[in-house]
């Protein structure tokens, strides 16, 4: 079964490089929607639903922080698991991002299988590839 992402991050260099690693992830993605902070990821998921959200933490306008805990205030969107893939390594931010809900924390630089593994496990099987 395919899922749908949005990947949330002001990198538009990290956004592609977390694209193409999906795409050669052997994951099943459907679409790919994007957004550079976590106040353009909320006027998108006003309009478009997702399976899964990526971001980042470290962003103008909105942070990952406020984005996360933004979602969980919103009896809908907290349905959405949250990967939070960051280059915040510390264990002070990991715990704080996954007391606010998100399900993972993939830290940056990371290797391929790190973030299929990260989401299979937070996804389930049901969207693993072949």
């Amino acid at each position: 079964m395919a899922f749908n992402v949005l990947i949330v991050d002001d990198s538009p260099a990290m956004r592609t490089f977390v694209r193409r690693v999906l795409d050669l992830s052997g994951l099943s993605v459907g679409r790919y929607l994007e957004a550079p902070n976590g106040e353009e990821a909320l006027a998108l998921l006003q309009a478009e639903w997702v399976d899964i959200i990526l971001t980042d933490i470290n962003m103008p306008a909105m942070d990952g922080e406020e984005f996360v805990r933004r979602l969980e205030q919103d009896e809908l969107l907290r349905s959405i698991p949250v990967l939070v893939v960051s280059t915040d390594r510390t264990e002070n931010r990991v715990r704080q991002m996954l007391t606010l809900g998100a399900k993972g924390y993939v830290k940056k630089p990371f290797l391929p299988e790190t973030l299929r593994e990260e989401l299979e496990r937070v996804l389930g099987a049901d969207y693993a590839g072949n």
